[in-house]
């Protein structure tokens, strides 16, 4: 199993981080991996914020954490709650990808959103692909938030990754063959 595979195959959602910082240059070598992803017709049809400001990220998990107590539906405040009341589960580097409205954006953007995670298994990081950030990105507060994240206009919201120093560890999830099929 190469280095590529051996990542595809350990890295697991990490819901627990410390709070020290993510180096500089690890930070770099994510959104490198994040920028060579592939799109249709090199459109690139995304735009990333790199967040490592704690106190934003905390005043996001703040936010959200408010806007699902406040809503009919408690079932995510519950989950979020029984998770030791945290969004973003304490992490120090929040990457919020948005997409603009082409066809690809969403198949794109999921593309770099993978590159994201797979490369910050690979510097040894923990992350979770998280699309809980949606609900402050996109709640009564999501312009003024887009606009301290420099996201342009004609980009909104589309996911997130999480990163940092993992706390928990878990296995990866079990492979489940009854999920494909062969034609041969």
């Amino acid at each position: 199993m190469n280095d590529t595979q051996k990542s595809i195959m350990e890295r697991f959602s990490c819901r627990g981080f410390s709070s020290n910082p993510v180096s500089d240059e690890k930070v770099k070598a994510i959104v490198d991996a994040a920028l060579a992803a592939p799109s249709a017709m090199n459109q690139m049809p995304w735009f990333i914020s790199v967040i490592t400001d704690k106190s934003f990220i905390d005043e996001l998990d703040a936010e959200g954490m408010s806007i699902l107590a406040e809503g009919e539906d408690k079932s995510s405040y519950n989950r979020m709650m029984e998770r030791g009341g945290k969004l973003f589960y304490n992490a120090p580097l929040m990457i919020v990808i948005a997409g603009n409205d082409s066809g690809a954006s969403p198949l794109d953007c999921g593309i770099l959103t993978q590159n994201i995670a797979l490369s910050a298994h690979a510097l040894n990081l923990g992350n979770v692909i998280c699309g809980m950030a949606g609900v402050p990105l996109t709640g009564r507060r999501a312009a003024e938030f887009k606009k301290r994240m420099s996201i342009p206009d004609e980009y909104n919201y589309t996911m997130s990754v999480l990163i940092g120093e993992a706390v928990v560890t878990k296995e990866p999830h079990e492979l489940d063959y009854s999920k494909v099929s062969y034609v041969k």
